[in-house]
């Protein structure tokens, strides 16, 4: 693994643990396709002498996906990976996400159950299945934020963090993130059949080239000082953009 000196966007840093805001875009990980500009890369130019997870990828507790951009916290010691590893599987971390999802969900707020395991169609794919049958237990809480006819911006709480957690959950209750490509949220998948409808949608598309996800607020207890840390950012500006746009739509709808 190459070190390379990438800018690295940190939230906090001592001598334990580093927290980073990460770029819609970056991969978290070198793997397939994808071997240089991750955000270990930069890590490993960073600092010195990480501690690797049981997959040997140093300094990593958790990881989000190349499209989703926001918080991650980085082990710098082998204590600290032990320490933050047993929170995450005890489920004792606090992780919320903002997704903005196609469709207006019929409550306020609720919870997503179901295991999550690699699909049989589409190996790119994760599907839901029925608790037992296949795949690892998976929890999303959800409460909406803001309802814009035909969309919703949704606050995530993971109980659980398995690969593509909300993605899958709220494709599987009809309510797939917008353009989310893998599971099919870059189709209209709600609203009119105007063709002024389809260009407002293909524009708040290019503005927001990826599914509508956001690492928004991180909180975890540090390894030494038994302190509880916690994390917020700003959603980025593409997914700000996006919102903006459904906004002054619905606003315009009501006139």
């Amino acid at each position: 693994m190459v070190a390379e000196d990438i800018p690295l966007n940190i939230v906090y840093e001592d001598e334990q643990v580093m927290v980073v805001n990460k770029p819609a875009g970056m991969v978290v990980h070198p793997g397939h396709g994808n071997y240089s500009g991750t955000l270990v890369n930069g890590l490993i130019h960073h600092i010195e002498n990480l501690p690797t997870n049981s997959n040997e990828r140093p300094g990593l507790v958790h990881r989000i996906d190349k499209d989703t951009s926001g918080l991650l916290v980085v082990a710098k010691t082998e204590h600290a990976m032990t320490y933050l590893s047993n929170q995450f599987f005890d489920r004792t971390t606090e992780r919320l996400y903002y997704a903005l999802v196609w469709g207006n969900l019929d409550d306020d707020e609720g919870t997503i159950e179901g295991n999550i395991g690699r699909s049989f169609k589409n190996r790119l794919q994760m599907d839901v299945f029925p608790e037992e049958d296949y795949g690892k237990h998976a929890v999303t809480h959800y409460k909406v934020l803001e309802r814009f006819s035909y969309v919703t911006l949704v606050e995530c709480k993971l109980e659980t963090g398995r690969t593509h957690q909300i993605r899958a959950h709220f494709k599987h209750i009809g309510h797939t993130l917008f353009n989310d490509e893998r599971y099919g949220g870059e189709r209209i998948l709600k609203g009119t059949t105007f063709t002024k409808y389809k260009q407002f949608v293909d524009n708040c598309f290019k503005v927001l080239p990826r599914q509508a996800l956001h690492a928004k607020t991180l909180g975890f207890e540090h390894p030494i000082t038994k302190k509880w840390l916690q994390f917020d950012s700003e959603m980025p500006e593409d997914m700000q953009l996006a919102i903006e746009k459904w906004r002054n739509y619905t606003v315009h709808q009501k006139e």
